[in-house]
């Protein structure tokens, strides 16, 4: 990972996916994973730059499906286009045990998963539309790496910023990083107020009404 990743990575430390999101609609860009579940509570956010995979339908003979994992830095989130197929899958437990032994981030697929007792075993991040058992190879194959995919509907590019949680999985442009992280925090200070006041006895209107609740979130 560059110093610039690192960097861009760390704006994001203490945040999470609902305060990302937030910050997401108040700029008016697009980012949060539709259907993109977390394979489990995961108590800490997974944060790092996208290395993005797109898959196809297998030609004949087939192609490559997993071969890229070698070419992934640590601390990278892959992200996996499978087309939101749910018919096989393209991650399992070799997959798991590499990506942990390289300290990879998480894994993000817009299609399903299998062997989620290896993942679960290992606390190894995976983020997907489901679990099947059934095997992507002969079925799909990688088409692209590091290009522009789409995941439940989020476009991401190659080194965007991924944050995931027990929430889902949103996906901030580069380009707009420090200006979605900063206001990410703006949001969460007024937040915090708002819990703040509550608990010394305010009703929640009156709190929300103080701080201006009700367009934290509206177009700047």
């Amino acid at each position: 990972m560059s110093d610039l990743d690192k960097d861009l990575v760390a704006l994001f430390a203490g945040l999470d996916t609902p305060g990302v999101s937030d910050a997401l609609d108040k700029l008016g860009l697009p980012g949060q994973c539709l259907g993109v579940m977390p394979l489990a509570n995961y108590d800490t956010v997974l944060v790092g730059p996208a290395y993005t995979v797109q898959y196809v339908s297998a030609s004949t003979p087939p192609g490559t499906v997993g071969d890229f994992i070698d070419d992934v830095a640590p601390g990278d989130v892959v992200v996996i286009d499978n087309q939101g197929r749910t018919d096989c899958t393209v991650w399992g437990d070799i997959m798991t045990q590499y990506a942990g032994q390289r300290c990879i981030a998480a894994t993000v697929i817009d299609g399903v998963c299998r062997d989620v007792t290896k993942a679960l075993g290992d606390g190894y991040p995976i983020f997907s539309k489901g679990r099947f058992m059934r095997t992507g190879k002969d079925r799909v194959q990688v088409q692209a790496i590091n290009q522009p995919v789409s995941i439940g509907t989020a476009r991401v590019c190659a080194r965007d910023i991924i944050v995931a949680d027990a929430n889902g999985v949103v996906v901030v442009p580069r380009e707009r990083a420090r200006e979605v992280a900063a206001t990410a925090r703006r949001i969460e200070a007024v937040e915090a107020q708002i819990r703040t006041q509550i608990s010394q006895g305010k009703s929640l209107r009156q709190a929300r009404e103080a701080l201006g609740y009700h367009t934290l979130q509206s177009k700047a």
